[in-house]
């Protein structure tokens, strides 16, 4: 059999540095090797269970199989029993036992099972799969005592938010939503279940189904480390934490909202190490990140990017303050929230509850001397109207608007009451953009109906006009890599705009954006769903994809 010591640098990848250290510290102070690793930060938390599979050559539970079995008939006792020792019988015939440990080699409990005289399948489970199996006994008195927590016994809720079950617990998720890329965890809940799920590369997927009892311990636990107040259940609450977990330090924003069956906890993991803010990462078609490098590169004049929530917009921005960004360039941002610190950047955070809003903050910043203004998101006329006028004082302004497309910026402004000289006057260009789903590198093949898709999409005629040589269309098989979904990571999708003396003579009326949308088609210029297909016919996306972000 393997040691443990042999397993963590075989088959875990463990340094045998960290392995030492570990040693060193299990020596003076007791404790299991694997667990200590965890606590360095070298090994993923919910590995350890994996390195016990291997080492006591035991299969791990999945849980599906038996959440909606029949309960064992069994006493009082012997529930308390399994409380007590994180074990669950499964199953039980008159010669077999089916049984779930988090420690098989636990001595009372395997004293308990083999005094039955019967054969014994085992499995190993988690904190929480053992929990959420043992709750299916008493979940009608755990769910109570939950419902009839009130403020008096806020320390009981204390206890309950600290007990390692719910602390493994959440520190599993979010150190398996951090491998898997997730950028949001929703924890949702139900009359019968909490449901857990992450957000990955745009898309939601469900991982986990846990039971009701768990609610209450997970809400409090994330409430008391994001400073929220426990006690309140019926206002939304806005918190933050800041922790290191495998081995990756992340800021986590923290969300609760009152629904009808509890509250909803929404965690955005902003992650600083792992984002890189360079042009060549965002996915760019080679023209316009070509006319993205000139339009930056200008002293003065506003920038805007539009599109919905989560389409990238702040990325986008902050990655063109970092190609400016040097010792003889002073960069101010007006942010709600500052999101990522950039090193070299003077970044403000706005204070609506004092009045400290975008226009206040943009007169202030004014007044700074800045080369470059970074402003989070332009919402009213008086916003609108001093950025714009800072641009005509010589300064750079980037900024976000909300619009579907380039053009209907333009309108946008004006229906904020942004007279049409001052657009004219300030406006560089404008960029449209979407994020699609890049096709993972690692499974990666030709699509099997492909002159099918080229006829339905008219692919033909697409390369003939974009003059495209070559035509690829791809998709994602599915591996582990990509959690099978046959998509890893994500790519800006763009419609570019420049605010040239042709769209400055047009007439900003109705018929402005049809106008502006046939200038840009004279220069070859594409739509948001042609530079999205223009990526799909390079085997970059999928045609679904494009569909799905830009159709």
């Amino acid at each position: 059999m393997n040691t443990i010591e042999s397993l963590l640098i075989d088959s875990f990848n463990i340094a045998s540095s960290e392995l030492s250290k570990a040693k060193e510290y299990q020596k003076k102070y007791g404790g299991k090797v694997e667990q200590i690793l965890v606590n360095m930060g070298a090994l993923p938390d919910d590995q350890v269970i994996h390195l016990q599979s291997k080492y006591l050559e035991l299969p791990i539970l999945d849980i599906e199989q038996f959440l909606d079995s029949e309960l064992v008939d069994c006493s009082q006792v012997e529930i308390n029993l399994w409380h007590a020792n994180r074990c669950v019988v499964l199953l039980s015939s008159e010669k077999e036992l089916t049984v779930a440990c988090v420690e098989p080699l636990n001595s009372d409990f395997n004293h308990w099972v083999f005094s039955t005289g019967k054969t014994v399948n085992c499995y190993l489970a988690s904190d929480y799969d053992v929990k959420q199996l043992l709750a299916r006994y008493n979940r009608d008195e755990i769910s109570d005592t939950h419902a009839n927590l009130t403020g008096d016994e806020e320390e009981k809720l204390r206890e309950l938010a600290s007990e390692a079950p719910t602390v493994n617990l959440l520190n599993s998720l979010i150190s398996k939503a951090l491998r898997q890329g997730a950028s949001d965890m929703h924890l949702e809940p139900f009359d019968s279940f909490y449901r857990v799920r992450y957000r990955i590369d745009g898309v939601l997927h469900e991982v986990e189904k846990l039971p009701k009892s768990m609610q209450m311990p997970l809400t409090t636990r994330l409430k008391i480390l994001s400073g929220m107040d426990i006690a309140e259940k019926r206002r939304p609450q806005d918190g933050k934490i800041e922790l290191k977990i495998s081995n990756q330090e992340v800021d986590i924003r923290v969300s609760a909202l009152p629904l009808n069956d509890g509250e909803s906890i929404v965690m955005r993991f902003l992650r600083k190490d792992n984002v890189k803010y360079e042009l060549s990462v965002l996915g760019l078609s080679a023209d316009i990140e070509q006319q993205i490098r000139q339009d930056i590169k200008t002293t003065a004049g506003v920038v805007l990017l539009t599109g919905p929530t989560g389409s990238g917009k702040t990325t986008t921005l902050y990655t063109f303050l970092n190609a400016l960004n040097n010792n003889d360039v002073k960069i101010i941002t007006l942010e709600d929230p500052v999101e990522y610190q950039l090193s070299g950047v003077n970044q403000v955070q706005v204070q609506s509850d004092i009045g400290f809003d975008f226009a206040a903050g943009l007169r202030s910043i004014v007044r700074q001397d800045p080369d470059v203004i970074m402003l989070g998101e332009i919402r009213d006329k008086e916003t609108a109207q001093i950025a714009l006028q800072s641009a005509l004082t010589g300064h750079l302004v980037f900024s976000t608007v909300h619009t579907n497309d380039a053009a209907s910026a333009y309108t946008r402004l004006l229906d904020l009451g942004v007279e049409e000289f001052l657009l004219n006057a300030a406006l560089v260009s404008i960029v449209a953009q979407r994020l699609a789903r890049k096709i993972c590198s690692n499974c990666s093949e030709p699509v099997e109906n492909q002159p099918e898709l080229i006829q339905q999409y008219g692919l033909d005629e697409f390369c003939q006009k974009f003059e495209i040589e070559q035509l690829n269309l791809r998709h994602g098989k599915g591996c582990e890599k990509c959690s099978h979904t046959g998509y890893k990571g994500r790519m800006a999708v763009t419609e570019y705009l420049a605010c040239d003396n042709e769209i400055k003579a047009l007439p900003k009326d109705a018929n402005f954006i049809g106008l502006a949308k046939a200038h840009n088609a004279s220069l070859q210029r594409r739509t948001l769903i042609e530079d999205g297909l223009f990526k799909a016919v390079q085997g970059l996306t999928t045609l679904e994809e494009v569909m799905r972000v830009a159709g």
